[in-house]
């Protein structure tokens, strides 16, 4: 069984409040609802510590979870999900982000069957093609390296693999060919790993990348990835993006 989980505080630092915040006439955290359902996956629940976004929620019809408000990271949260909700072990959660309204249904499920098709992997993500220079050197993009059956070998900022002669200099490409592949931050999850998460050591790879995927590689856990052919939309961090994706709803709610 698959289940998706919508983590959505009321806190941020760049845009306070954003999971309510109007698109196109409803809440964010609604519009991320709607496009996770369209993925097939029935059961869409939205885990909150704000009472503002869960009555919210529940007046769309969406099941709400109250989480704690002191969780270290996003992973902590729908472990505690997990637990709340009793989900057997082979259960898969799909996390998906509260400010990304744009999110592709398709790429959800690719990500849940990614899974749902490797008995060997505790988790699933996304990642798709480098192709620019900006991309390969921006320590905000993270990367990710594959191993030949499509299991991570390893996130980081830095630009891996590197292709020691296109990089070479100041003229510097993206030769055609190398394996740059950028992380796309959509997860499936294991209930019975995500249960086990909180209570793993966190190494030193993961404290100085800032990369929480790193523990579980760390301890060994797998981790596969599904190659997407082109990035997704990006989501809702600052004013900017929320003009947007507001602009991309009133042209969609136009007549033609």
């Amino acid at each position: 069984m698959s289940i998706i989980v919508i983590p959505a505080r009321f806190a941020s630092t760049r845009l306070p409040g954003k999971a309510l915040l109007d698109i196109g006439g409803k809440p964010m955290v609604v519009r991320v609802a709607e496009q996770a359902r369209r993925s097939g996956i029935a059961r869409v629940v939205i885990a909150t510590d704000h009472d503002g976004i869960a009555e919210t929620s529940r007046v769309y019809g969406f099941e709400v979870i109250m989480t704690r408000a002191d969780h270290a990271t996003g992973t902590d949260r729908l472990a505690e999900v997990a637990s709340a909700l009793a989900l057997p072990d082979d259960d898969i959660v799909v996390n998906v982000q509260g400010d990304e309204p744009l999110i592709e249904p398709e790429l959800i499920r690719a990500v849940a069957g990614l899974l749902q098709a490797k008995p060997g992997a505790a988790i699933a993500t996304a990642c798709h093609p480098i192709t620019t220079v900006d991309e390969a050197f921006s320590a905000n993009v993270v990367k990710v390296v594959l191993d030949r059956d499509g299991m991570a070998l390893y996130f980081s900022r830095a630009t891996i693999p590197h292709a020691r002669d296109a990089f070479a200099g100041t003229a510097r490409i993206v030769p055609a060919g190398v394996p740059l592949y950028r992380h796309i931050g959509l997860y499936a999850y294991r209930a019975g790993f995500l249960r086990r998460f909180p209570t793993l050591e966190a190494p030193a790879i993961e404290r100085f990348e800032a990369l929480e995927q790193l523990r579980a590689l760390w301890h060994g856990y797998k981790i596969g990835v599904f190659v997407s052919e082109g990035a997704p939309a990006s989501g809702v961090d600052t004013a900017e993006d929320l003009a947007r994706v507001r602009a991309l709803f009133d042209l969609d709610a136009k007549p033609l």
